[in-house]
Formats: structure tokens, C-alpha cells, sequence
């Protein structure tokens, strides 16, 4: 696979994509690492007073005059271990150490669940050429564990059903020489 190269400078590998509309019109941006600090502050063109920054920081504290959320305004909490405070991490879109995630994790909860759908728990992505086989052992793994269920609760006739989903998926799994 080829790597893309940063549109900016034509030098570098490309670490940062992402895709602006603009008029109806998509343009995919790639960067490298040293572009895209350069250029921070101003990646969204067009709008140069608008930065990552200040989207970051308009997610979490909305404009007070139309906020109806009091956590936003209560005493300012800040880190045990660097004594960063949630402003400051609004201004900077940056925390002090790993233990401001913990700190700062009852503003950062609601704000994760509107951005990802009510998910707070990141399971990671799986790539493309392992996909069906890892599909495949995740569910045999939950029709497992829903039969141990069923044989428990005595349900016997469903516990043979499952059963005989586990033996085609295992006999799927070995086809496509999948590890079970």
C-alpha cells in the first residue's frame, strides 16, 4: 500500500486526513505532522478565526447566555497530580497528564456519548483483511457463553440450537482456516 504524502509540502508522509465541505463541495486534506502544526491554527480555511481549539472548546462549554447545564459553571475542579484545571484544558485542547482523564471525566463522559452516539467505551477497529475471521470468533464466543447460559437455566432445547450454530460457525472458521 502506498503512503500518502503530505499536500503541503510534498515531502513527508501524510499523519493527518481529514475531509472539509465546503459549498457543497468535499476536498480530502492529508498533512504530515510538521504541516499540520503549522498550519493549527488555521486548518480550517476560510474561517481563519476558527480553529480546532475553539471547536474543542465550543463542545464542551457552549455559549453561557444559552447554556442550561450548571456543571459548566460550578467551582473550577482541577488535577491532583498537575494541577491543570478544565479551563485550561479547554484552551488548549490538551491535558496536563493521563490523570486529568480521570479528574475531568464527569464533563468529559456527556460530551463522549453526544459524539459517539451514546458510546463511551472505545472497542477499536478491526482491519479489513481480518474482519469476516474476527467477526466470526466474536460471535462463536457469545453463542458460547449463550449456551453456557442456556444448559445453566435448564433450556435444553434452545442450548441445541445454539449448539448447532457454534458447529457451522466452527466448521466456517475452519474453511476459511480461522484459528478457533
Amino acid at each position: 500500500m502506498d503512503r500518502l504524502i503530505c499536500q503541503e509540502c510534498h515531502e513527508r508522509p501524510a499523519v493527518l486526513h481529514f475531509t472539509k465541505t465546503v459549498n457543497g463541495k468535499m476536498t480530502e486534506v492529508y498533512l504530515c505532522e510538521h504541516c499540520a502544526n503549522e498550519k493549527g491554527e488555521h486548518l480550517f480555511s476560510g474561517h481563519p478565526a476558527f480553529s480546532l481549539n475553539n471547536l474543542l472548546g465550543g463542545l464542551f462549554n457552549p455559549d453561557p447566555q444559552f447554556s442550561a447545564n450548571p456543571s459548566f459553571h460550578e467551582q473550577e475542579v482541577h488535577c491532583e497530580n498537575c494541577h491543570m484545571t478544565f479551563k485550561q484544558f479547554l484552551q488548549s485542547s490538551k491535558f496536563g497528564c493521563a490523570h486529568c482523564y480521570e479528574t475531568f471525566e464527569s464533563k468529559l463522559t456527556p460530551l463522549l456519548k453526544r459524539l459517539h452516539g451514546g458510546n463511551t467505551i472505545h472497542h477499536g477497529k478491526i482491519p479489513a483483511r481480518m474482519g469476516g475471521q474476527l467477526h466470526l470468533q466474536k460471535e462463536l464466543q457469545q453463542l458460547r457463553e449463550k449456551l453456557q447460559e442456556m444448559v445453566t437455566s435448564e433450556q435444553f432445547e434452545q442450548a441445541a440450537n445454539i449448539r448447532d450454530q457454534i458447529r457451522a460457525l466452527e466448521k466456517k472458521l475452519l474453511n476459511e482456516g480461522g484459528v478457533q
